[in-house]
């Protein structure tokens, strides 16, 4: 602490550029302060600092932190106290640019592993982020000093130490994270996708809040579809659970369909007590899809969806600069299915019309050998039973997929009903009627046997593997290797080298530090693990095993509080969208 203050002294009023001196580890008692990196200038982005607890001045029992689950909420826990604490105690601007600020990341409403806050058996550390003082730039030491030694222990002391924090409230974070997890382990047992808690608060305050709306109707089972699960907390939990298989969300305009579906796309995630969705948990191999239009492609095979296009150009390795409605949801659900998906969650608003049905009028005026596209109708079920991959999906206009549903849950007043049988015998009616699908009674054939299905035509189509040459995955500014590595966020938006990625479409990624973690991740790939052989799967199953072993950070060049856990699905998605991007065919 008194080298710190020396150095200090001996800086005030020089020139910002002096502040590199600090550079180093200071002792201050309680806690060990690093300052690991120092910003040129009052407007760059803020100097990279943290701080070590050991365990016997923090002292967290180790019962909060003795499974992943508990350790993960744990350090949530710690971030959000750790930056409530900065914004109580830290007087904010003095002087130039980012003169005076204190802060870390601001996290959403999930449990994320994050590269903020660590806690083990001998330590706590919490990375932030710090504005040097300065006026002009001119070094304020003064400035510097206060918060060196006034608020940053302030700080330390009002969220790292354990006998300072709220144990119940504590207590109950961790176990809260822990029970989503038990559920999440017993859904795939239980033949489910997902799993929503009587009582969940689903609708968000506002289209930019995720916090709970106030007064929102809490959720409620249907008795067909309730479940009862055992929770190590809180014991026995009742809820809906949806069944594996095709199962549709019907109902009219503004009843929750779409809530409903948000809720279950980011159930892959645990989240906070008070979230209203503590309870809604997916599997964690679903993934959201979606029309994109203008998209990238580099050789996916889309020939289980889309047949050869005019001009003889094929789909067995299909690329393209501006995809399509239909051919980039095509290429979005085979991307998905080429890295392990198991659970499709679809709402028909964001979807091609043309790539979900084909009605029998427009089959009247377009023959079927002048449409390459074959509808999801006709694929749901195939890519069940010979894939085992489940779609949930919004149909608010058509009843087309009633014939190829397992279960159909109607939304009224953001309540579920479960309609399965009442649909059913509507797709009945029509069939006698003869209105129905043209694959309607063989569909029937496949749900009651599977070999009915294969018999009739009706298969999927396999699903290649695809290996990235990883000299189109460069993030630096000119070509051949030359320029600086640049990867910067912006929004939805990575810049990463000479491209940018857009990834306003990829909807579970629900953090900015997931995407600056996405742009260091897609280079480690591509200097570690792609080689034009290995696969897109193979190297994320890779990455994911280091991650496990040795945190994040051990794929990220430097330290610091902006990065988050990223799964594979997310970080292949932007993979995919990178327009430099070539692959070959495993």
């Amino acid at each position: 602490m008194r080298r710190l203050k020396a150095k200090l002294a001996k800086l005030d009023r020089r020139g910002f550029g002096a502040y590199k001196e600090l550079r180093g580890s200071y002792d201050f008692g309680s806690f060990t302060l690093s300052i690991d990196h120092v910003q040129s200038d009052p407007f760059a982005p803020p100097s990279r600092v943290k701080v070590i607890i050991p365990q016997e001045v923090a002292q967290f029992p180790r019962e909060l932190f003795r499974s992943k689950p508990r350790r993960l909420a744990l350090e949530d826990y710690l971030v959000r106290a750790f930056l409530g604490s900065c914004r109580r105690l830290v007087k904010g601007q003095r002087g130039s640019g980012k003169s005076g600020l204190l802060t870390t990341l601001t996290p959403s409403q999930a449990i994320l592993p994050r590269t903020t806050a660590e806690v083990d058996d001998d330590k706590v550390i919490m990375r932030f982020l710090v504005g040097l003082p300065a006026y002009g730039r001119t070094i304020a030491a003064d400035q510097a000093r206060e918060m060196f030694f006034e608020e940053i222990p302030a700080i330390v002391q009002a969220s790292l130490i354990y006998r300072n924090l709220d144990a119940a409230e504590l207590r109950e974070w961790v176990e809260t994270a822990e029970d989503a997890e038990a559920i999440r382990e017993q859904l795939e047992e239980r033949g489910l996708v997902a799993f929503v808690a009587d009582g969940a608060i689903l609708p968000r305050e506002s289209g930019v809040s995720q916090r709970p709306m106030r007064g929102a109707i809490p959720f409620r089972s249907p008795a067909s579809l309730r479940v009862e699960l055992e929770l190590p907390g809180r014991g026995k939990i009742a809820g809906m659970g949806i069944p594996e298989g095709v199962t549709l969300i019907v109902g009219g305009g503004y009843h929750g369909k779409s809530t409903l579906l948000d809720a279950l796309a980011e159930g892959i995630y645990n989240h906070i007590p008070g979230d209203g969705r503590e309870f809604v948990v997916t599997r964690a191999d679903a993934v959201k899809i979606r029309a994109e239009d203008g998209r990238f492609v580099e050789k996916v095979d889309i020939s289980p969806f889309i047949r050869d296009l005019p001009m003889g150009i094929s789909t067995k390795e299909f690329s393209t600069k501006d995809a399509s409605g239909s051919t980039s949801q095509a290429a979005n659900i085979i991307e998905a299915l080429e890295l392990g998906a198991r659970v499709l969650l679809i709402d028909e608003d964001t979807s091609a019309t043309n790539f979900l049905i084909r009605d029998e009028r427009m089959k009247r005026l377009v023959a079927k050998e002048e449409e390459p596209i074959t509808p999801l109708v006709e694929k749901v079920r195939p890519l069940y039973r010979e894939h085992g991959v489940s779609t949930v999906m919004i149909m608010g206009g058509s009843g087309e997929f009633f014939e190829v549903a397992d279960t159909v849950i109607k939304l009224r007043e953001f309540l579920p009903y479960d309609v399965t049988e009442e649909a059913r015998e509507i797709a009945r009616s029509s069939l006698r009627s003869g209105l129905g699908l043209g694959l309607a009674s063989s569909s029937a054939q496949a749900r009651a046997d599977p070999a009915a299905g294969s018999a009739s035509g009706l298969e999927f189509g396999e699903i290649r593997p695809r290996a990235p040459l990883p000299s189109s995955i460069d993030p630096r500014t000119r070509r051949g290797g030359g320029g600086k590595v640049k990867i910067k966020v912006r929004d939805r938006r990575i810049q990463f080298g000479r491209e940018e990625l857009d990834l306003s479409a990829v909807e579970q990624l629900v953090e900015p530090a997931q995407f600056h973690t996405i742009g260091w991740a897609l280079y480690y790939l591509a200097r570690h693990y792609f080689d034009g052989k290995t696969t897109i799967k193979e190297a994320l199953a890779r990455l994911e095993e280091l991650i496990d072993r040795e945190g994040l950070l051990a794929i990220l060049p430097y330290e610091s509080c902006e990065f988050a856990w990223v799964r594979r699905f997310e970080l292949a998605a932007a993979l995919n969208r990178l327009r430099s991007l070539q692959v070959s065919l495993a």
